[in-house]
């Protein structure tokens, strides 16, 4: 256990209460995942894993493995994740819309996505090493309805964004829109989607706002702790269809995650610190070639 691990289980607060984050999960640090049997530390670090036996030969199993960092280079980025007197990560501030954002330098990566897909949740597991960041999760969909930013020491910015479909803000996209084509440090838009019931019409609207204002974005599929891995299969095949068919701007790698069980948390960990260039990889690739020109 590394000892900013242990520093912030002895920050640790007693309180119970809808403020995430205050509790570390055992799996949230490598070094505990390492533990693990080998296989069931891979499937935790590589998602897609897990799956690739139930795949038809004829799909083309590279386009879910282009970023395919060593442990070691997670080890690298999990630093990022972890605060200290030096690098401080905590809630910096909200806004409802873009004359009231901060304007910030460094590098910025923004969450967006359905209400209720898990994005709070998915920011709680990122931050999970630093468990006096406020992140504030709801059982009621459409709990965000502010901008929320997260400064990550002076490496970047992390901003959490409200959630369209149900019961989204009335402005949403005069909130959102200009936001992702007038923010100039902002490197990678995450796009989520729940793994579990796959692609919705919301969601390809909000694709297609993506694609629109031409900045690089990753779709993160969600939730796939929730579903049979058929239907999660047959989710993940039809929304790569649309990611091969539909954008220009879109990473081809989705990022598979379940933040109850931390499956592919420090994977994007790793990718955000990337994208961010916030730390230099050595590999990046399964095959060994470099995804930084991929956007």
């Amino acid at each position: 256990m590394t000892f900013c691990l242990l520093l912030r289980l002895q920050l640790r607060s007693g309180a119970a209460g809808h403020l995430v984050g205050r509790h570390i999960h055992k799996l949230a640090s490598l070094r505990e995942v390492t533990s693990l049997p080998p296989k069931k530390m891979q499937s935790l670090l590589y998602p897609f894993s897990g799956l690739e036996a139930h795949l038809d030969r004829s799909v083309d199993r590279m386009q879910f493995q282009l970023f395919h960092p060593s442990v070691e280079d997670m080890m690298e980025a999990e630093k990022l994740f972890c605060s200290s007197p030096s690098h401080r990560i905590d809630y910096y501030i909200s806004a409802e819309r873009m004359d009231h954002a901060p304007a910030l330098k460094q590098p910025e990566v923004c969450f967006i996505g359905r209400s209720n897909v898990g994005k709070s949740s998915l920011i709680k597991a990122l931050f999970s090493l630093t468990p006096e960041v406020e992140v504030r999760v709801s059982k009621t969909p459409g709990h965000t309805k502010k901008m929320n930013f997260f400064k990550v020491g002076k490496a970047f910015t992390l901003v959490d964004m409200p959630g369209y479909g149900h019961r989204a803000p009335r402005d949403f996209v005069d909130m959102v829109e200009p936001y992702l084509y007038t923010r100039k440090n902002l490197v990678r838009t995450f796009l989520l989607v729940d793994g579990s019931i796959g692609l919705q019409k919301a969601d390809l609207i909000a694709l297609e706002m993506c694609e629109e204002t031409r900045c690089p974005y990753v779709m993160v599929v969600t939730k796939i702790d929730k579903c049979r891995q058929g239907a999660l299969l047959t989710n993940l095949l039809d929304l790569q269809d649309v990611v091969k068919t539909q954008t220009t701007s879109c990473f081809p790698q989705p990022f598979l995650i379940s933040s109850v069980h931390y499956w592919g948390i420090h994977l994007l960990r790793c990718f955000i610190a990337h994208v961010t260039g916030s730390i230099r990889l050595q590999d990046t690739s399964k095959s060994g070639s470099d995804t930084s020109g991929f956007h």
